[in-house]
């Protein structure tokens, strides 16, 4: 490996010796032990600075070749080149390696330390060079100063990067290692000046080929090129300068391509928020309501990211100006920041404005339904009430209150209607989220009760009247009779409908002592609905009319009881119910017969009282 590193550093000295006029070495060991050839060199690389002095040319003496030898040292030491563990005494007597380390040291100084590539410098900035150049070339990967260099292809690569007229990489026999690394040498030595410092064996019979030389000849490669590069370089920096400008214009385009389109943007949904307008109801007040809460949900959102996106691509374009010492973007009239700045504040006042607006127009129609619904509920109670009074007023003839009394009923269908639209307006309140009302105490479920009311009140008004106009035509019945008949019918009403079902119609017999067979009771019954239509008071009356006149005497009754009660002056519930009364008629009985309680605390129906009143 000493060989080879020799053999490169004594050819890279010659190639600075001989470019001076001075005869080329042959022997490192022996050439540069009298100090003549390494001031020489000195002077070689330091042309025009201070001069060395004198020396002695033709040193025969020792002390005069370590005269030589000091002095071309205090000189490299004085050009700020560090030099390590050797002495004058170390090149007089031929320490090989020492001298190749200091040769290696020139080597550093002269040819590679100015090397820089992209930010680095020296061997880091040489093979950054190298793999930056040769990078195009898939068949070459350099990673390194050896083994890398070693099938000539990385230098036939080099050339090709920069003299593709040179050679032609694409027909070269890539398994040729000796070949492509021949062709390298003698192209670059013929056509770039870059001498031969290497040998083909050097790097294609070497397990590892020596990285200092192969550095040492590899930056020969990259002075020879420096010229090229440099231009490279002065096109690479307009390229840059040429971007950076391209980029800066780009980002001003952008800038006021987006500032434009944002203030835009703002302008517009202001000028629709001023001509909207609304249409009075509740469901329009809420869409819009919808609509401006969506707004600020979704598009502001978008146009605040996008402000601040605006806002930092300015900051960007002003950076990178002040960066490369540019002048200072000012942007067009009315697209400034402070220009957004002021839009954006007008944005914040018209949003507060069309809030309030919104806000206001929901709670002046809440108000309105409230204050709607307050008159027709308050209407519709007075009309209820004027319809009461009037009921509770009626007086004069039957047949003139029977009259009076239809003639309210016709107005009920009138009063549904309005009770619907009172259920509107509820309703509306209901939608509009309306709870309160201090316009009125009443709810439309009150207000259909009360309807319901005056309804029953008007039916059990002609109901009483046309009993009424049966009794009073009932001559042959005395008061007290009709009296006790009215009052079962009407217990036995339930429904209040003025008219009796089967089992209502026999329950009501059996409370008059008239029990009769299912098969009967239904004879009985089917009659009375083919001659009245249906069991009515005047159907009941008539019924007990033709019983009692046919049948049943006080006396016959008062046996009836006796019966019952087991000859007892009193009945008990118990004995009524053994007599297998209906349960109705029992409940009947035991609410109208006087009674007393015995020991036990049992009623004791006093049958014959009750009957004495009955019939007296």
């Amino acid at each position: 490996m000493d060989s080879t590193q020799e053999r490169t550093f004594c050819k890279w000295l010659n190639t600075k010796l001989e470019a001076n006029g001075y005869p080329p070495m042959h022997s490192l060991v022996q050439d540069l032990s009298d100090g003549v050839r390494l001031i020489q060199l000195m002077l070689a690389y330091c042309t025009g600075d201070t001069s060395l002095g004198r020396y002695n040319k033709n040193p025969r003496m020792r002390v005069q070749k370590a005269e030589n030898v000091n002095k071309a040292l205090e000189f490299i030491r004085q050009r700020g080149i560090k030099l390590t563990n050797i002495g004058p005494e170390d090149i007089i007597d031929g320490n090989l390696k020492l001298i190749l380390g200091m040769i290696w040291t020139l080597v550093l100084r002269f040819t590679i330390a100015d090397i820089s590539e992209e930010g680095l410098s020296a061997k880091e900035g040489l093979l950054l060079w190298a793999q930056r150049k040769t990078a195009p070339y898939k068949e070459v990967d350099v990673q390194d100063f050896s083994i890398s260099w070693s099938d000539g292809l990385a230098l036939c690569a080099l050339i090709h990067c920069h003299r593709p007229e040179l050679l032609d990489y694409d027909k070269l026999d890539k398994s040729d290692r000796h070949g492509n690394t021949r062709l390298a040498f003698q192209v670059a030595a013929d056509h770039l000046d870059v001498p031969q410092l290497l040998e083909v064996e050097d790097l294609c019979d070497s397990a590892r080929p020596d990285e200092r030389s192969v550095m040492t000849y590899i930056a020969s490669y990259f002075h020879a090129f420096s010229t090229m590069d440099q231009a490279e370089t002065v096109s690479r920096r307009v390229e840059k300068f040429a971007e950076l400008m391209q980029s800066v214009w780009t980002s001003k385009n952008d800038y006021e391509r987006r500032a434009r389109a944002l203030l835009h943007a703002l302008s517009e949904v202001q000028k629709k928020w001023s001509t909207s307008c609304f249409t009075g109801s509740y469901t329009d007040a809420k869409e819009q309501s919808a609509t401006f809460t969506a707004y600020k949900h979704t598009t502001k959102r978008t146009w605040v990211t996008e402000r601040q996106d605006v806002t930092t691509l300015l900051g960007n374009i002003q950076t990178k100006l002040r960066t490369y010492g540019l002048r200072e973007y000012i942007p067009p009239l009315g697209l400034a920041l402070s220009d957004l700045d002021d839009a954006w504040s007008d944005l914040l006042q018209s949003e507060a404005k069309r809030s309030r607006a919104i806000n206001a127009q929901i709670r002046q129609i809440k108000e309105s339904l409230r204050k709607e619904f307050a008159d027709l509920a308050n209407d519709f109670s007075q009309r209820l009430h004027a319809i009461s009074l009037e009921l509770s007023g009626i007086a004069g003839p039957l047949e003139t209150q029977q009259d009076q009394v239809k003639e309210i009923q016709t107005r009920l269908p009138t009063l549904s209607e309005a009770l619907t639209r009172v259920a509107k307006a509820e309703q509306d309140c209901v939608v509009a989220n309306v709870e309160e009302n201090d316009y009125t105490v009443f709810t439309c479920q009150d207000l259909e009760f009360e309807l319901g009311l005056v309804a029953q009140s008007l039916t059990k008004k002609i109901s009483f009247i046309d009993n009424q106009i049966v009794s009073r035509n009932m001559t042959n019945l005395t008061p007290a009779q009709l009296e006790q008949f009215e009052s079962t019918f009407r217990y036995f009403d339930r429904d209040e409908t003025n008219t009796l079902s089967l089992t209502e119609t026999s329950a009501a017999l059996a409370s008059q002592g008239l029990v009769y067979s299912d098969e009967d009771m239904t004879y009985i019954y089917d009659q009375l609905l083919q001659d009245y239509g249906a069991v009515t008071f005047e159907a009941f009356i008539n019924l007990l009319v033709d019983i009692t006149e046919d049948q049943t005497s006080p006396e016959q009754l008062r046996e009836s009881f006796r019966g019952i009660a087991g000859n007892k002056p009193f009945v008990t519930e118990l004995d009524l119910r053994l007599a297998q009364l209906p349960v109705s008629a029992v409940d009947y009985l035991s609410e109208v017969i006087p009674s007393t309680n015995n020991e036990v605390g049992e009623p004791q129906y006093d049958y014959e009282t009750w009957l004495q009143d009955v019939f007296a």
